[in-house]
């Protein structure tokens, strides 16, 4: 792998240089590497938004593959690249986009037009924001800061309001109903997400990610990983996920057969479908963060004497939160969607106490001898 990498690493120093010598040359050596470190912010920032967008493109499509196969069914097949059979479905997601980008965006007449429009917006930020914390590897990431965990915490906190401002201002009663509730949804599982995320910093003794999956590394192997010492706040953290994406069968905000799609109903082209990068966008960087906290990161299963498949790798990674995020789509084709009751009841008579029983479980197990996982 490192012989074919070679030469892309190579070209790439060499196109840096070139590009150094040419900012300098315009802006003299005073400025240039101010205006050199910006570049190579924007640089990072690209190369991490444009995988995400093209990851929540054909997730899309992965989604509805895995619950054909489910319902004993195809998913889509007839889309190719340039007739390629082998392809079929392949050019779905770009089509998709087409189709989203030359519809007419239509904003009510009674609708308040300024907040219309920007709460698309207040729902993606934070779902592309909370990626500059994110650790692909210990290097890989583009602002490893101490306090990560809180900054992911207090930056996905603020998605909430996207969706409240787009029922508000739609002017319309079926999108008002939906915004509150997914609103009221949010707010709840939040709490229970917020608690299992004290026992994985109790765990790690640190707020900062790529410390959390260090924590994780042992001659334990898988067993060393945090979802076994924190399983219970492992599972309530993937299911509040699944409660904060909106995602079946916790999309009461988009109960067709009640609402009428929820807080977006009155949104169309591109503003509806910024609305549903988010959620996707949102369901990939939850599955990380449960890669990272409790399934070891970019740590492998395997032990490291096994060679190639014992080595930390971010491919590790990806494979995990693929499983995870693979696990979203499963719920959906399986699980009938909850009463309104029923989620509010979940979220705060079961997962709210039993993590937080837990939390003073670890707390006690910590301080015996059979506390394995964290060494100072």
């Amino acid at each position: 792998m490192s012989a074919v990498l070679q030469p892309i690493v190579t070209l790439g120093y060499s196109l840096w240089a070139l590009l150094a010598a040419v900012i300098a040359a315009i802006f003299g050596n005073e400025i240039a590497p101010y205006v050199l470190y910006g570049v190579k912010i924007l640089l990072l920032i690209l190369c991490i938004v444009v995988p995400l967008m093209l990851s929540v493109a054909y997730l899309t499509l992965w989604e509805r593959w895995v619950i054909g196969w489910i319902q004993l069914r195809r998913g889509p097949n007839r889309t190719t690249f340039f007739g390629i059979a082998w392809l079929g479905g392949f050019a779905q997601p770009i089509a998709d986009g087409l189709k989203l980008l030359l519809k007419e965006i239509i904003v009510p007449s009674g609708s308040s037009k300024l907040l219309f429009v920007i709460a698309p917006l207040m729902a993606i930020m934070p779902a592309l924001a909370a990626w500059a914390v994110v650790p692909f590897d210990p290097e890989m990431v583009l602002a490893n800061i101490d306090a990560s965990l809180l900054y992911i915490m207090a930056i996905t906190s603020m998605g909430v309001y996207g969706v409240i401002i787009a029922g508000w201002a739609s002017n319309s009663k079926y999108a008002f109903i939906g915004a509150m509730r997914s609103a009221a949804q949010i707010v709840s599982y939040e709490i229970a997400m917020g608690f299992a995320l004290v026992g994985v910093l109790m765990a790690a003794q640190s707020l900062n990610l790529v410390d959390i999956v260090k924590g994780q590394q042992s001659s334990y192997g898988v067993f060393g990983w945090f979802w076994i010492p924190l399983f219970p706040l492992f599972l309530t953290y993937l299911i509040a996920g699944v409660a904060e994406t909106n995602r079946a069968p916790f999309d009461v905000a988009e109960g067709e057969s009640e609402i009428v799609a929820g807080f977006h109903v009155e949104y169309s082209g591109m503003t509806f479908a910024i609305f549903f990068l988010a959620e996707y966008a949102n369901m990939i960087l939850v599955s990380m963060l449960c890669a990272l906290m409790f399934l070891g990161g970019w740590l492998s299963p395997f032990p490291q004497s096994w060679g190639v498949l014992g080595a930390s790798s971010f491919l590790w990674l990806l494979a995990k939160t693929f499983m995870v995020v693979s696990s979203f789509l499963w719920f959906r084709a399986t699980f009938p969607r909850y009463r309104y009751d029923q989620i509010m009841r979940l979220g705060w008579k079961v997962f709210i106490p039993v993590t937080l029983v837990w939390i003073l479980v670890l707390g006690a197990w910590m301080q015996t001898p059979l506390w394995v996982w964290w060494k100072s």
